[in-house]
């Protein structure tokens, strides 16, 4: 039992350092577009100009973006076949923890011994309940293709995650959002 006590925080804490760290991806697409006649790339500068992010992100996200397009075989071109696009959107995630690691130990109170103080602990003993608050950025990027002779979005794809305020981590976060959301281009038509 007391094994099990000292578990349960370290199994908590790495759900939630791993649950931060994912990105999580979605892609649409025109089922009537013809994916394999995309060659060629630039980048559509009005639309990349409207999101509201740093230069400095937003040239480290079409930086990521060219080498997973060039990846795949695609060639950056003054007269390109594909458009490429990007927004972002942002929101801060707060989060009130209930820390009941009191004197009395885990568990939950209420009548018995000790029932008074707390709220928490096995019955025995007391200590208080401080809240502690987080704040957490969570930002999703989209990546749009738009096709360049008729003007109209083919491919859009989604990411959301947790973005990280470690300006060296930064970069490797960026990436990491848009080689999982480059992972689902071209799309998987049947």
């Amino acid at each position: 039992m007391k094994r099990n006590l000292i578990t349960l925080p370290i199994i908590m804490l790495l759900l939630v350092v791993t649950s931060c760290s994912s990105v999580r991806v979605a892609a649409d697409y025109d089922k009537n577009a013809s994916f394999n006649d995309y060659k060629t790339f630039a980048f559509y500068k009005p639309g990349i100009d409207k999101a509201e992010i740093s230069d400095l992100d937003k040239r480290r996200i079409l930086r990521a973006i060219e080498a997973e397009l060039m990846s795949k075989g695609l060639t950056k071109s003054e007269d390109p076949d594909m458009l490429v696009s990007i927004f972002t959107k942002s929101q801060q995630r707060v989060d009130v923890y209930n820390n009941a690691w009191g004197w009395g130990g885990w568990g939950w109170g209420g009548f018995g011994p000790g029932w008074g103080w707390g709220g928490f602990g096995p019955g025995w003993g007391w200590g208080w309940n401080q809240p502690s608050v987080s704040t957490t950025t969570e930002g999703t990027l989209y990546i749009d293709l738009i096709d360049s002779k008729k003007k109209e979005l083919i491919w859009q794809g989604m990411g959301t995650g947790y973005i990280s305020k470690n300006m060296e981590k930064k970069e490797e976060r960026i990436r990491e959002f848009v080689t999982k959301v480059m992972e689902k281009y071209p799309p998987e038509t049947k």
